[in-house]
């Protein structure tokens, strides 16, 4: 099975005055069709970095991003355009990323402008109508506003504005950080639901290793702009090769555990 997502020997250099920072220092990893890659690390190891240059946002300095076998950067901007609708972003603040002065309907319809005879009127209405319904939303949802919504349903809104084109790719940066922990249970499950059903691949950037767990297939561990570690969760977790790795494990306990000590923390005020 050929690869979705492949990105070979990328780095980017910021320079802060005298200094020149490695944002991302070779970084190369794979994500098959269907699978849920985790990208894993500190604030400041290169994480939203890699998203971006993923997505085509920032151009890198050295190396190569493909998405189903397509190389993005020697693609010409018209082309690169419609490539988009194949892969998708969901951010981390679910209200700074939707427009507060548009109606939900046209929040998600929004992709829909990178997509071939795109259906029109009632048509696109009907399309947007079973998206939301798809992320766990209504139909009427799609005459409201974003700060009528909570954190959560603002996400789900962010996921379904990600869809609606049907991407082969979905990248996650941090898209459940700012969520507390019983709403990014619910998004961590809608991700794998959807995942099931439309075999989508995920990328999956996070801080957090309980989340990795969670719902991640694969995981690759970076620090300090470059990949220390990587392979399947299971194996990672279980038997971390790198020091760093296992500092990441016993800093951030799981979503299981972290839920036990909240029933607990609640069990004692009583």
């Amino acid at each position: 099975m050929s690869d979705l997502l492949r990105v070979e020997g990328l780095s980017r250099i910021f320079e802060m005055g005298d200094s020149r920072i490695a944002a991302l220092d070779d970084v190369s990893l794979s994500l098959g069709p269907g699978r849920i890659l985790g990208v894993v690390g500190e604030s400041g190891s290169g994480k939203s970095t890699l998203a971006r240059a993923v997505m085509a946002f920032e151009r890198p300095d050295a190396g190569r991003v493909e998405i189903a076998g397509r190389s993005l950067f020697d693609l010409k901007p018209s082309e690169l355009r419609r490539a988009r609708r194949d892969f998708q972003m969901v951010f981390q603040d679910p209200y700074g990323s939707l427009d507060p002065r548009q109606k939900v309907h046209r929040i998600v319809a929004e992709p829909l402008h990178l997509v071939e005879d795109a259906p029109k009127g009632r048509e696109r209405r009907d399309l947007v109508a079973r998206t939301l319904e798809d992320v766990g939303l209504t139909a009427a949802d799609a005459e409201r506003y974003p700060h009528e919504f909570s954190g959560g349903q603002r996400q789900r809104i962010a996921i379904a504005r990600a869809l609606i084109s049907r991407p082969k790719l979905l990248v996650a940066d941090e898209a459940t950080s700012a969520l507390d922990l019983t709403v990014q249970k619910q998004i961590l499950d809608l991700i794998l639901e959807l995942r099931a059903e439309t075999g989508i691949g995920v990328l999956f950037i996070t801080h957090n290793i309980g989340v990795v767990d969670e719902i991640c297939d694969e995981v690759v561990v970076m620090r300090q702009g470059r990949v220390v570690e990587r392979g399947a969760t299971r194996d990672v977790l279980d038997a971390p090769s790198e020091d760093y790795t296992r500092s990441l494990i016993a800093a951030e306990p799981t979503l299981e555990v972290i839920g036990r000590r909240h029933a607990r923390q609640g069990k004692d005020r009583t």
